[in-house]
């Protein structure tokens, strides 16, 4: 069969890529390394709905020989749902010593788009504009008008749910109405911005359904219930997934072809035509070898895949990799930066219950250098919520146990700079079971990331102060910690975009600057990672470069 279009991976940014292009009516492939998983009989949401989470664990050796650098996915991992989180053992990458990362993966029709917190944030005009504005990194070539109607384009069709806030630096979207805040959540809410008036504490926004609209009718998706059993994935489709929505939409038009348990080892090239030609890739089961070949190319594997792919595509034009002329394939990875969460029992409310079946929690939109100068460059956001349970070294219950008092957590999340020297490389000496080079991971917060989270934990704690709570816990304590790269899930910037091709690997669409027809549109095309979970960005980048491709091709331009 022939194919207008492969695309290299089917989370959350290759399905939207997937589902425009065949919209379009080009004849797509999607290619998947890891096994097919079927929406609804494949999750685990019941198994783990008849266990506690403690009966749920995996068991300790399987832990530390597979999942050994998962502590920042320790309340989603556990044994019944194993299978969406790629093993560290089977799937081996390299670090520099001195400087841990941890790369959380999920190899599996879907990818992380079964597994994600569902954060979905649009990010603000600045935030396109912050590497100029202080010279670090280079200028994204686009800006939020650019990206707006694509965010009304991917919220309407994966819905979420949110307030009107009218928080300049977190634009609205057309949301659905948002969850509810609890007893201690509004009272909290009252008291900090009282004390904080620069600052808000809004309703996290999620992908999760809280009614159904007309769009997710026709898929079939359902309105969320509350069973907080995400992670092992959710047979209604009230969260948003690529199994769940945008595969079904591509399926539904008969132009997408889906392979599993294919690893995509290079993309081949034509440096006659100066064309991507498709890609090469081996069998995970068989490790036989095969070639596919496509007019189009895109690349949606995460940050870090995208740039081992094109690092492991070299020939005599781009001895570096494909599209590498820049050196920048593999440069400037960027996460979000964490201090350990704080916490605050909440007296009172005693008498109030507490239903733990919101989907989400609240959210506090970044304020430093916003509405705050603060002596160090960008900021953080906060997330968290309230809730009752037994905090250690609390008072005790009739049963000699903790007893349950209502807790309010904050935890920040930071934008990380665009560093250069925090890169992917490609081992010369260490390939995997099927034969392809090793990912080498070095990259390590600066002191600028250092400075922002100690503020951060001394403004939790000054907040939770301020809503009431007692026995925080030191922020001195918590600011001290800093989440190790890769540990927030948000690995970005590998080939970035730009407007310079000798400062960057893809342009504004999403088009290699000297390969015109291959695309990216995941993580690795970021320019800098901002303070919001970026996965609702990835989306609009996605279905934004898979319309100007298509447009491309209708006007005979590749």
């Amino acid at each position: 069969m022939q194919f207008d279009a492969i695309v290299v991976g089917s989370g959350i940014s290759g399905g939207w890529v997937a589902k425009e292009l065949c919209e379009r009516g080009l004849k797509v492939l999607m290619l998947e390394r890891g096994p097919h998983i079927e929406h609804g009989p494949d999750y685990s949401h019941e198994a783990a709905g008849r266990l506690r989470p403690h009966e749920d664990q995996v068991p300790l050796e399987e832990r530390e020989l597979h999942y050994p650098y998962y502590e920042g996915v320790s309340y989603a991992l556990f044994n019944s749902n194993k299978k969406f989180w790629a093993s560290d053992h089977d799937y081996p990458y390299e670090t520099v010593p001195g400087k841990p990362y941890r790369w959380i993966r999920g190899y599996h029709l879907g990818g992380r788009s079964l597994t994600w917190a569902r954060q979905s944030y649009r990010w603000a005009p600045d935030d396109f504009e912050s590497n100029l504005k202080d010279g670090h990194g280079v200028d994204w070539p686009i800006r939020y008008e650019d990206l707006e109607p694509w965010y009304d384009h991917v919220e309407a069709f994966a819905g979420v749910s949110g307030g009107y806030d009218e928080v300049p630096q977190l634009p609205d979207g057309d949301f659905l109405p948002p969850f509810p805040f609890n007893c201690v959540e509004e009272e909290a809410k009252a008291r900090i911005e009282a004390a904080f008036p620069t600052r808000r504490f809004i309703m996290g926004r999620t992908a999760n359904l809280s009614r159904v609209a007309k769009a997710q009718m026709d898929q079939g998706r359902k309105r969320c219930e509350g069973y907080v059993r995400c992670h092992h994935g959710c047979p209604l489709g009230a969260y948003f997934s690529s199994l769940a929505a945008t595969l079904p939409a591509a399926r539904a038009t008969g132009n997408l072809t889906v392979l599993t348990d294919t690893i995509v080892e290079s993309v081949t090239y034509d440096p006659v035509r100066n064309r991507a030609t498709g890609v090469r890739a081996i069998d995970r089961l068989t490790k036989q070898g095969v070639t596919y070949e496509a007019r189009l190319v895109f690349l949606n594997a995460s940050a870090i895949n995208t740039a081992a792919l094109l690092l492991n595509s070299r020939s005599d034009a781009f001895p570096r990799g494909l599209a590498n002329g820049s050196d920048q394939v593999g440069r400037n990875l960027m996460d979000h930066v964490s201090c350990k969460p704080l916490l605050g029992t909440y007296p009172g409310f005693d008498d109030q219950p507490y239903q733990a079946d919101r989907p989400t929690g609240i959210y506090i939109p970044r304020y430093s250098n916003v509405t705050e100068d603060k002596d160090y460059l960008r900021g953080f956001g906060m997330q968290g919520g309230a809730r009752r349970m037994r905090r250690p070294g609390g008072d005790l219950d009739e049963t000699g146990r903790p007893k349950r008092v209502w807790v309010m957590s904050l935890g920040p999340f930071g934008e990380v700079l665009p560093d250069p020297n925090n890169r992917v490389t490609l081992t010369t000496s260490r390939v995997d079971s099927w034969g392809i080079p090793l990912p080498v991971i070095d990259a390590e917060h600066g002191a600028n990331e250092r400075a922002m989270m100690r503020e951060a934990a001394r403004d939790a704690a000054a907040m939770l102060a301020a809503a009431g709570c007692v026995d925080i816990t030191p922020w001195e304590e918590a600011g001290a910690y800093l989440t190790p790269p890769g540990d927030r899930i948000h690995e970005m910037g590998t080939a970035r975009m730009g407007r310079d091709p000798a400062t960057s690997v893809f342009n504004g669409w999403g088009q290699a600057h000297e390969v015109p027809n291959l695309f990216a549109s995941d993580g690795a095309v970021m320019t800098s990672s901002a303070s919001m979970n970026p996965s609702l960005t990835y989306m609009a980048l996605s279905a934004r470069t898979a319309n100007h491709a298509a447009d491309l091709l209708e006007q005979g331009a590749l």
